[in-house]
């Protein structure tokens, strides 16, 4: 039997297990798939000690710190410098980022062109990968960070201005996220308008604060199943690849 992981810090929102071990009894694949959590990345060397993986995935908060571990990253994983997808191969560990299939497949069911601008809310792993794909089809965008320096802006910065020509806002933080479902970005909700576009990669809930607040005043939104399920099929491929399955 073959074994995958996702491993992250708080893991109790995550639907990768039920994703993969339903592909896996419903094309007959002899494989399992858990999660993992970790209260720290320092701790992975253990954990890979006494769990032998196949491949796993990596989650916030460790899509970034995990880096210095692996023996290797593919070229758009470099690039992007964060990583959620890692390939175990003669004993190696390579590092690869299939979130910006799911970003890339998000935004074209959008409809999202270079015409549009962009605000990133958020710094982390997801949103470099976000970024990634913004610059590749050359989207004027601005990261929004909490903390001056960490971003092109901060929150209290985004004016009405800003809100109401930057139509295309994603959201990569985990706010929203189940169980906290009552929290959303600190934006000013009164600027958003129908011509706004809304993406964020929460997945459960499925309907977001964030959405259900941009809906509210007209906007076009979009939740992040699409991306869950994209980089879990480019995270498969990967690794049956590197199997020969």
């Amino acid at each position: 039997m073959r074994h995958f992981a996702l491993i992250g810090k708080k893991l109790g929102h995550s639907f990768s297990a039920n994703f993969f071990n339903s592909k896996f009894k419903i094309e007959e694949i002899d494989a399992d798939y858990q999660l993992l959590e970790i209260e720290k990345i320092e701790d992975i060397r253990e954990v890979l000690k006494s769990t032998p993986l196949d491949g796993f995935n990596v989650t916030i908060p460790y899509k970034e710190s995990i880096i210095p571990y692996l023996d290797s990253l593919d070229e758009a994983a470099r690039e992007v410098g964060a990583v959620n997808c890692v390939e175990v191969k003669d004993g190696k560990l390579i590092g690869h980022n299939t979130d910006i299939a799911g970003v890339e497949a998000s935004l074209h069911w959008l409809d999202v062109t270079p015409e549009h601008k962009a605000l990133v809310l958020g710094t982390g792993g997801a949103s470099k990968a976000v970024q990634y794909i913004l610059r590749k089809y050359g989207v004027i965008h601005l990261v929004v960070s909490r903390e001056k320096g960490r971003g092109d802006i901060t929150y209290e910065e985004l004016t009405p201005e800003i809100i109401a020509s930057y139509t295309v806002i994603i959201n990569t933080t985990p706010l929203g996220m189940s169980p906290d479902t009552e929290s959303c970005p600190a934006i000013n909700y009164e600027h958003i308008n129908p011509s706004h576009r809304i993406f964020d990669l929460v997945y459960n809930p499925a309907e977001t604060k964030l959405m259900k607040l941009a809906e509210e005043r007209g906007a076009t939104t979009m939740g992040g199943m699409l991306m869950l399920q994209t980089q879990a099929i480019a995270s498969w491929h990967i690794w049956r690849k590197c199997l020969g399955m």
